[in-house]
């Protein structure tokens, strides 16, 4: 990784930090852990996807995610759990990434489930997937992609039973379904934080 990412990646632990996150403990909700992974190919930033296979009774089945998954009673901490999960999802060893720090703890609008969210820089072109049968596919998408107006509206969802719209973001992929739910809202806590940095201010 050259100079000039590890820069950038220290810029964007730094506004991670300021202000920090909020960190929760939540009674009866179970712990679950994702690792969102950046890296700059080409000249563009980039966020790290996967969409997830169908599994049935998998409330997240077919979504649009980060690696990751439950916090299981064997891991170190939430921290652990995500970098374990990413590694049996994709292959990927995140601990010789940049790790450059947490957002804000999320509870679930449906679900009793707490998410913890972990940011990695690496440099992306040497990752070299092994998907596994959790996952139907893993790609990247850029910031430009993530912040562009028109890819962002609402659309309407079903759940439990229940129908109701819900903020999202439409891809550039006809195959894929929309971003929407815990992952849009990690995408844009992401997004507002690191803003500044992005558009040449410092955080």
């Amino acid at each position: 990784m050259n100079s000039e990412k590890s820069d950038s990646f220290s810029w964007i632990s730094h506004c991670l930090s300021h202000p920090a996150p909020v960190l929760r403990d939540v009674p009866g909700h179970r712990k679950a852990a994702v690792a969102m992974i950046l890296s700059v190919q080409e000249s563009a930033w980039k966020m790290l996807f996967i969409e997830r296979a169908t599994h049935p009774g998998d409330p997240w089945s077919g979504n649009i995610g980060f690696p990751g998954g439950k916090v299981e009673k064997d891991d170190a901490d939430s921290r652990h759990a995500a970098e374990r999960e990413t590694m049996e999802e994709l292959g990927v060893d995140l601990g010789v990434a940049q790790y450059l720090g947490q957002i804000s703890d999320l509870d679930g609008a449906h679900l009793p489930v707490l998410l913890s969210c972990f940011v990695y820089g690496v440099n992306g072109v040497d990752l070299n997937f092994i998907i596994s049968e959790e996952v139907k596919d893993v790609f990247w998408l850029t910031f430009a992609e993530l912040t562009d107006p028109l890819r962002h509206g609402m659309h309407q969802f079903t759940f439990a039973g229940d129908r109701f719209e819900s903020p999202c973001i439409r891809l550039p992929y006809e195959d894929k379904p929309v971003l929407w739910g815990l992952t849009y809202r990690m995408v844009k806590d992401f997004l507002d934080k690191t803003g500044k940095f992005f558009n040449g201010e410092a955080c």
